[in-house]
């Protein structure tokens, strides 16, 4: 037994507290890292784009870091998502000696969770936001107010699916995910499927693909949609106190 700190997947973190220079290859993490001590990152991925005006050392991205780069940073601590980087490159970076902290998102209070053990770990206090996250998303869910469908691609076209951040967050703005029972987290789906889905509202984000007023609504001929943020939807970080006053 051991009372060392541990990641979400269970890897235990015996490196200097605090922590002095950390390297986050997560978007959202980023983001959040930064709003309590942006002075001790030091490196992050080129999909990190908040806060806008962050200036540390881009190492590429999060499917392909440059773990070269990331060694010569000389991190305390990198930190990952299971869901967005690849397992290869953790794997490759201890055993180089680098102490990476891997974080397993699926819900927006297990978001919350991992980012509070995540600042225990680091040594660093608690933003104002995350205490407000908490107590705005970690109550009862509330009833459904409308069906919906989310895609974060197309041709093909890819919709959330089950068991993800984005669909959890989405129920617990009373928005029924009409994807929910999909067995897939991202399920590739025909555009007829997610047009005939039966959803109020077909949800379209910013990101990971773009979509635009131009480049998504005229596909849709059945169902209404919505040009809509997928920072909003997909990060957890500051972004989540704005989220939870979303309304369709």
């Amino acid at each position: 037994m051991t009372d060392l700190p541990f990641d979400d997947l269970g890897t235990v973190y015996d490196g200097p507290r605090p922590v002095r220079r950390v390297v986050s290859l997560v978007p959202s993490i980023t983001e959040a890292l930064a709003s309590v001590d942006r002075d001790a990152l030091v490196g992050a991925t080129d999909w990190c784009t908040h806060p806008a005006d962050l200036a540390v050392t881009r190492v590429r991205g999060t499917k392909n870091p440059d773990l070269a780069a990331i060694q010569a940073l000389s991190p305390d601590l990198v930190v990952c998502t299971k869901e967005e980087n690849r397992e290869l490159d953790v794997r490759r970076l201890r055993e180089a000696g680098v102490r990476v902290w891997v974080t397993d998102i699926e819900t927006v209070p297990g978001a919350i969770a991992s980012l509070e053990r995540l600042l225990d770990v680091l040594g660093w206090p608690w933003p104002e936001w995350l205490l407000r996250s908490r107590a705005l998303w970690c109550g009862a869910v509330p009833p459904v107010t409308a069906r919906v469908a989310m895609p974060i691609w197309r041709d093909p076209w890819m919709v959330v699916g089950s068991s993800t951040f984005t669909g959890d967050l989405l129920r617990r703005l009373g928005w029924e995910n009409v994807f929910a029972q999909h067995p897939d987290r991202y399920p590739t789906v025909d555009l007829a499927a997610v047009d005939g889905a039966g959803a109020d509202v077909v949800l379209l984000p910013d990101e990971p693909y773009v979509f635009t007023a131009e480049d998504g609504p005229e596909a849709f001929t059945r169902t209404p949609t919505r040009l809509v943020s997928g920072r909003l939807l997909t990060w957890y970080g500051p972004s989540l106190v704005e989220a939870a006053t979303l309304k369709l």
